[in-house]
């Protein structure tokens, strides 16, 4: 602080001046003139002037006249590294601002690079490296500033010379993350710092699900909005509240009857429970009170969706059912294109769209009025449980292939394209997309039982997180978007933390959903 105070700019008196303070004893006194504004705003070329104003200070010594040299430290750009805070150089150099007069001052800056023209770019052209960053720098200084020198030079100082040198990289931790993919949408997708994000490997918290099926078409966990989490354990479903860790039974089906199937609706309060004798009942969870049973399917019901009150139900029986609870009737339209048994349901997140998979390989697309698929793929050789809509771009499905197939594809609904292809090795169960990063997680079987959080569109891999001991079948995201839960044949439920929060919500909203302590209890 003492150094910054006391590096004021103050220059040698030139000859003019130390001729006006022969004449003069007094203090030269701040003076508002052509020549102290010329001093001031560019001192690199503070020792040399125009011959009219040398002229004219020689013959008129006066006061107001006089150069007078501020306090203030006005500091030179020209030789600045301006790469670093992405700006471009100066159209002139300083002698040609010597040589404009007073006017140079005013009209040697450059604009600096608009955050918006470098995102524009970046969506345009693709993701930059550096290099290609600064030639591209470069070039643009070049072709609008002939005597500008480049943005990637050298440069011999800071602009505040008490000020260290900023490291190389410091300038890309602005506006992107650590990869290069990041910087195609720089800032929006990535809440990481300087290093990259860790993620636990392994759970902060670990419930016993007893009787918790260990079958790969069934959907046996979902979390509310409300922060509940519903459970399907044998011929009962367990609600557990993630705030207060309450175990609430919801319902028992009894003995001639298995849950299948839990979904809840998108206000948190309504659960859809799909059983094995092909029976969908609607409960409300704040009363446990069954409100509705709608008898239908002629086989167990292992999928259910909601969209806003409209219901979707797929069967063994291969059909889907749209059940609108407003309505009297049981269902109100009947879906058919599936050859086999209906195991993945999913609608989109504006509620125009719905994908479902099934076991004969297939993944359909349908609108809310269609009762055939307005889309069909093929590509999958297993079936097709894991299915997820991206939460950041509008028409952007992934779906996860069985045992034979092991494939997670990505597809553009909007444009009718397959986009692309990962092999992960093992049974896909379950995808769910991260609502606050541009990433999603997979749940796998045979033959490893791992997750996996993978950073779109790379498809790079965070990390890989073990613990089950069988298929994880079973997932579900909190309503905060950052914790995981995944079920197994082993009788388990885990959480993990694995997605950052968002950047507008605070760091203890919802902090009663996990912690930093492992802990093992009951569901029931």
């Amino acid at each position: 602080m003492d150094h910054h105070l006391h590096h004021h700019f103050t220059p040698p008196p030139s000859p003019m001046e130390n001729t006006a303070a022969g004449a003069s004893s007094k203090p030269p006194t701040p003076a508002s003139t052509p020549n102290s504004r010329h001093a001031s705003g560019a001192p690199s070329s503070r020792h040399s002037a125009t011959p009219s104003h040398a002229s004219a200070t020689a013959s008129a010594p006066t006061p107001a006249s006089r150069t007078v040299y501020s306090d203030r430290f006005i500091p030179s750009r020209t030789g600045s590294n301006l790469a670093l805070f992405d700006l471009a150089p100066s159209p002139s150099s300083s002698h040609d601002a010597a040589a404009s007069g007073p006017n140079a001052a005013s009209s040697g800056s450059a604009a600096p690079t608009s955050p918006y023209c470098a995102l524009l770019r970046a969506a345009l052209f693709g993701p930059e490296t550096p290099d290609r960053v600064a030639s591209s720098a470069t070039a643009c200084s070049s072709s609008s500033s002939p005597g500008a020198s480049a943005v990637g030079t050298p440069a011999t100082g800071n602009i505040f010379r008490f000020k260290a040198e900023v490291p190389r990289n410091a300038k890309r931790a602005l506006f992107s993350g650590e990869d290069d993919e990041d910087a195609l949408f720089p800032g929006i997708f990535t809440t990481r710092g300087a290093g990259q994000r860790k993620i636990a490997r392994s759970p902060y918290k670990v419930l016993d699900a007893p009787a918790l099926q260990d079958d790969f078409y069934l959907n046996l966990v979902d979390w509310s909005s409300h922060n509940v989490l519903a459970v399907g354990l044998g011929n009962c479903v367990y609600l557990w509240n993630a705030c207060s860790s309450k175990v609430t039974k919801l319902c028992d089906l009894g003995v001639d009857d298995n849950v299948c199937s839990v979904g809840w609706a998108q206000r948190g309060t309504h659960l859809a429970v799909g059983t094995n004798q092909g029976k969908v009942q609607i409960w409300d969870a704040t009363r446990c009170k069954r409100i509705r049973t709608m008898e239908s399917h002629r086989m167990r019901v292992g999928a259910l969706a909601w969209s806003s009150s409209l219901l979707s139900s797929g069967s063994r029986d291969k059909s889907i059912l749209h059940h609108d609870i407003r309505a009297h009737e049981d269902y109100v339209s009947k879906l058919t294109g599936h050859k086999s048994e209906v195991c993945g349901l999913k609608w989109s997140y504006d509620n125009r769209q719905l994908a479902s998979g099934g076991n004969d390989n297939r993944l359909f697309v349908w609108n809310p009025h269609s009762v055939q698929p307005v889309l069909k793929y093929t590509e999958h050789t297993a079936a097709v449980k894991a299915i997820a809509w991206s939460p950041h771009l509008h028409g952007l499905l992934a779906s996860g292939g069985g045992t034979a197939d092991r494939c997670i594809r990505f597809w553009n609904t909007t444009t009718n394209t397959h986009l692309s292809c990962v092999d992960t090795g093992s049974q896909v169960c379950n995808l769910v997309w991260s609502k606050n990063v541009n990433e999603l997680v997979s749940t796998h079987g045979y033959s490893q039982n791992q997750i996996i959080v993978w950073r779109y569109p790379t498809m790079s891999k965070l990390t890989t997180l073990t613990g089950h001991t069988y298929r994880v079948l079973y997932l579900a995201i909190s309503p905060d978007g950052q914790t995981i839960v995944t079920g197994a044949g082993d009788e388990t439920l885990r959480f993990w933390n694995v997605f950052p929060s968002p950047k507008s919500q605070s760091s203890d909203s919802l902090s009663c959903i996990g912690g930093t302590s492992f802990v093992r209890s009951y569901i029931r």
